[in-house]
């Protein structure tokens, strides 16, 4: 039987799957060939659905540990052991330290809104900690919206083949984007010229007409010596400019302060390739920048993107279809999302047990998990409660992290479908459905499609929904909380009950009847076309990169980009995946770095930062700069050769804006072994 389905995982392509199932059971997955965007195929990953569904490890019944934490040790109990206990130990620590005790670590595990976000309003009802959930996109959603405004409305992707002009910046579209590129192969055969620029030498650099590489951290100083060129060539349009933008003015003097040779010095390339990088962008409008938030993982991440997003500003490339820029178009779905995380209880309490709604309850930024389970005091974190994520091996700082789950007088309660490094920390691990197993709703930061899932397989054993299991610890705790049991039906039809004008003619019904649906957007779809879609003015900040001390004690910087066939830890139990990645992960090293060090090819080294130290086999390449480690993707240290996450090594600060993540600020030596 074929049935259709809506991918939940954490990707800009947000795809309708076409599943093949068998006795209740999922036995082949492909694209949707009727859908604008998946177009009949799936990426690597997701075509392995079946072995991900069906791992042996799988957690399917409730299970509560018996040997020392992550060790993975537990034995089966039943629902009701598993969460009277969980139960009775929060009354324990409610009592005791209240709400800011028990803490949220959640993210993007599946990007269902229902069983993705409905859960957050257990935790706001018990005043608990806030999780400030900045891992991934918070630098580059305050960059976006300091030029942009609050909504992140980008170039729909449908538009992208009348462009002219890509610019694929610090975005690696072959491997995490992949339904973009047929797209930008239509553009080519109509004449398009492809640009790439990025770090290292990755798929999409081998994609791209044309292929910059760039030291890390010098995409801003890049862009304000492009910025320079197009000003002093008189190619900006000052027509837009003074019209719609506020700021420029003064950003235009900045950008002629930085010549050529600046933008050369910092970003390694060639005075001449930066003026050819200035040619290309008036060679060909319109010019669409496809951005990525790997480049505001760095100290100053932010400004970067600041820097960046100017350059369609300046060229007035948003007149134009398939002009402008793309980096999420979250912004387009206008849900109303009112009652759907629990936010309205800071505004109306209704007291019951331990119900304590808190408004003021103090934040907990996620990339410092480590900090918040070793350090925090008055109360400390007695009870953590993990979902959709895998902080233990995914977040910075991970030898602190682990040094924080390893506390007995820590309460940890997994949601998990999978044996994740996380889950053998647990007290409790509860078997959660996937997200093939149940309804939700699905919207998307790579197109402008909606989406309703049903489930198209069985549950295995005792498998529930989030929601399920946070209702019942509710109703132990005394909580009164009808929201976390209303069928997904209802929620769904909540959420799309708004006036906004991209939904108008979409209900439930109708979603669910075609089961993805496009936002009725404007045509043409011009969002910035004159300023901000609210009326104002757009704004051209003046972006700042200072630049940090070398310490001589570690030379190299070490990157984590995306892995090909992973995404982050989701599919690392598959085999395939691991062989096709090369069974091991391997760390990147420029020959003349390789001779400096003493390494061979295939050798193993000892990396290590500030934090931590691990060990990985080495791959010589001049995919990579001098003086720069390239680790793709984000590995089980499972299968590291010394049962380490590269997380050990990066650091747990904020980038410069939105308090977001600076992984690829991590500064390391290297050791052979």
């Amino acid at each position: 039987m074929k049935r259709l389905a809506s991918c939940p995982q954490d990707c800009p392509d947000a795809c309708r799957l076409l599943v093949t199932v068998e006795g209740g059971r999922v036995v082949a997955v492909t694209g949707d060939p009727d859908h604008p965007v998946t177009r009949g195929f799936a990426c690597a990953k997701t075509t392995r659905y079946p072995e991900r569904l069906y791992a042996k490890d799988r957690p399917i019944h409730p299970l509560k540990r018996v040997g020392k934490k992550g060790e993975g040790r537990f034995v089966q109990v039943s629902w009701e052991e598993a969460l009277s206990e969980i139960a009775g130990r929060l009354e324990e620590i409610l009592d005791a330290h209240g709400g800011e005790a028990v803490l949220r670590y959640n993210y993007a595990g599946t990007m269902g809104l229902i069983q993705g976000r409905r859960p957050l309003l257990f935790f706001r009802a018990i005043g608990a900690s806030e999780l400030d959930e900045t891992i991934c996109a918070a630098t580059g959603e305050a960059a976006w919206a300091e030029i942009y405004g609050p909504e992140k409305l980008g170039v729909d992707p449908e538009d992208v083949p009348k462009a002219k002009t890509v610019v694929l910046w610090g975005a690696n579209v072959v491997s995490t984007n992949s339904h973009l590129v047929p797209f930008l192969r239509e553009a080519r055969r109509r004449g398009a010229r492809i640009v790439a620029i990025d770090v290292y030498e990755n798929k999409t650099a081998r994609f791209a007409d044309r292929f910059f590489k760039v030291r890390p951290a010098s995409d801003g100083v890049l862009a304000m010596g492009i910025a320079g060129e197009l000003f002093r060539r008189g190619a900006a349009d000052t027509g837009y400019l003074a019209r719609y933008v506020e700021g420029w003015e003064a950003f235009r003097e900045a950008a002629l302060s930085y010549r050529l040779e600046d933008a050369a010095r910092a970003s390694g390339l060639a005075p001449a390739e930066v003026e050819e990088l200035a040619e290309t962008l008036l060679s060909g409008a319109p010019q669409l920048f496809r951005v990525g938030y790997g480049m505001t993982r760095h100290e100053s991440g932010g400004a970067a993107l600041l820097a960046v997003l100017a350059l369609p500003v300046i060229l007035g490339a948003w007149r134009h279809e398939g002009g402008g820029a793309l980096l999420s178009t979250s912004g387009g779905f206008r849900l109303n999302k009112r009652r759907l995380t629990g936010l309205q209880f800071w505004k109306n309490a209704r007291p019951k047990g331990y119900f304590r709604p808190n408004p003021y309850a103090r934040h907990v930024n996620q990339i410092q998990l480590g900090r918040a389970l070793t350090e925090l005091k008055d109360p400390p974190v007695r009870a953590l409660f993990v979902f959709n994520a895998n902080p233990a091996v995914t977040a910075p700082n991970a030898g602190l992290v682990r040094k924080g789950l390893l506390q007995e007088d820590l309460l940890t309660v997994v949601l998990e479908n999978a044996m994740s490094d996380t889950a053998r920390y647990a007290d409790f691990l509860l078997p959660a459905t996937h997200p093939l197993e149940h309804q939700d709703l699905y919207t998307s930061y790579g197109h402008y499609w909606l989406s309703w899932s049903e489930p198209v397989a069985d549950p295995p054993g005792e498998a529930r929904p989030n929601t399920w299991i946070f209702a019942e610890l509710a109703k132990r705790l005394g909580l009164d909380l009808p929201e976390l049991e209303e069928p997904p039906e209802k929620t769904a039809r909540e959420l799309l009950d708004t006036a906004h004008p991209f939904l108008i003619g979409i209900d439930f019904e109708r979603l669910r009847r075609k089961g993805s649906l496009k936002l009725a957007l404007p045509r043409p779809f011009l969002p910035y076309a004159r300023g901000r879609p609210d009326g104002k003015r757009l704004r051209l900040p003046v972006p700042r990169f200072p630049t940090p001390e070398p310490d001589p004690a570690y030379p190299y910087r070490l990157l984590t980009p995306p892995a090909h066939h992973f995404l982050n830890t989701s599919f690392g139990m598959i085999p395939a995946l691991r062989a096709a990645e090369g069974g091991e992960p391997r760390v990147m090293l420029h020959p003349e770095d390789a001779k400096r060090e003493g390494l061979r090819d295939g050798e193993y080294v000892e990396i290590k930062s500030p934090r931590g130290r691990i060990v990985r086999r080495v791959r010589v390449t001049s995919w990579v700069q001098p003086g720069v480690l390239v680790l793709e993707g984000t590995w089980r240290a499972a299968d590291a050769p010394d049962g380490k996450s590269v997380n050990e090594l990066t650091p747990d600060d904020e980038s410069d804006l939105g308090g977001g993540s600076a992984f690829n600020a991590a500064w390391v030596c290297l050791k052979k072994r």
